[in-house]
């Protein structure tokens, strides 16, 4: 869907765009951007769902740098998931 798309998202291609063109990138086609932020939302809801689960298992309602830290690595250890369209 195009940028003018009904589709919301979390995270605004813009800053996308300049993260890509801060780390080299001279011309950012749509379709790249529109794919890294995909990924970049797809990995941010898994590692928040892991987060809280680190919490609800430790009895608590708040979720911790700790827990997020954790539930990175558990979430880079099977890195395939996170460029499968449907996971998360």
């Amino acid at each position: 869907m195009g940028r003018r798309g009904r589709e919301q998202h979390e995270i605004p291609l813009a800053p996308i765009e300049r993260i890509i063109h801060q780390e080299g990138g001279y011309r950012v086609s749509e379709e790249a951007a529109l794919k890294l932020r995909s990924i970049v939302e797809r990995m941010a809801r898994e590692i928040a769902r892991v987060s809280v689960q680190m919490a609800q298992h430790a009895q608590r309602r708040t979720v911790r740098a700790k827990d997020v830290e954790m539930a990175l690595r558990i979430v880079l250890s099977k890195p395939q998931s996170l460029l499968e369209e449907g996971s998360a």
